[in-house]
């Protein structure tokens, strides 16, 4: 090989291997920017995901939005709001004033032991009934059983005084009444599944609308304020006798003796 063509060999080998040196340099660079396209495309997507999560977090539930919503009270209620429940019709000035919470296993048993006394009573005209119900065990507990028991009873309410009460000690039953630790109520199928074990409220489609669409949302609400605000009450079943608070009774000789002491003849 001649020197003019072996100069020549090497200018063309060095200009290939420069030529290959700026593709592999040109891929390189097209390399990172797809990497860094793809980060900040991951970044951007993560901090909208927790951007999203923070919003859906900061957004009201249905039962703080139904705080604030217009109240639909139900028949049969009086006073502001719809949150005063007065059951019997005798003339009578006694009253049994009762405040519960629906998830409230005291409650349960308080209504399971002598509920059908209590209600007797108000047939016979001895006192009137009135109750005052709270959601506290919610907030407790953690859910939304109470409150949505509480909307249902006022869907039963709505029906009449007498579908109430069947409901409520439908509701405290041994059957139907979950572990305190449990939120059966929170679901709007079982509710309906203990109203239909009461001739009134089984296949009322008025009833279970009202149920399923929240009707009383918001007067379950108010009337929870409204037990929040009750002076003298710390616990449930707090059960006041023309309006002074006495013992729990856990007997029907307990509670005959309660009215007695009360100047409650029955």
């Amino acid at each position: 090989m001649s020197k003019r063509n072996s100069q020549a060999s090497k200018s063309a080998a060095r200009e290939r291997l420069r030529v290959e040196r700026e593709r592999q340099a040109k891929r390189d660079r097209t390399k990172r920017q797809v990497v860094v396209a793809g980060s900040i495309v991951a970044v951007l997507a993560i901090a909208g995901g927790i951007g999203y999560a923070v919003v859906q977090n900061s957004e009201p539930s249905a039962w703080d939005e139904a705080k604030t919503a217009k109240v639909v009270a139900p028949a049969n209620t009086s006073g502001k709001n719809g949150s005063t429940i007065t059951v019997g019709d005798s003339k009578t000035d006694n009253t049994v004033h009762l405040y519960e919470d629906p998830r409230c296993p005291a409650c349960a048993s308080f209504e399971q032991t002598i509920g059908e006394t209590v209600n007797k009573g108000m047939d016979d005209g001895d006192y009137k009934l009135s109750f005052t119900l709270g959601t506290f065990l919610d907030g407790n507990l953690g859910g939304d059983g109470s409150k949505n028991a509480l909307s249902a009873l006022g869907a039963a309410l709505n029906v009449s005084p007498e579908a109430f009460l069947d409901f409520k000690t439908a509701l405290y039953s041994s059957k139907y009444h979950p572990e305190e630790s449990t939120d059966e109520f929170s679901k709007d199928s079982y509710l309906l599944e203990v109203a239909d074990t009461i001739d009134a409220l089984k296949d009322n489609k008025k009833f279970q609308d009202a149920v399923e669409k929240g009707t009383y949302d918001a007067w379950a609400m108010r009337m929870s304020k409204s037990f929040d605000d009750s002076k003298g009450v710390d616990s449930t079943p707090t059960i006041k006798i023309n309006d002074k608070v006495i013992t729990n009774p856990t007997t029907v000789a307990d509670w005959e003796k309660a009215l007695k002491d009360a100047g409650v003849t029955t």
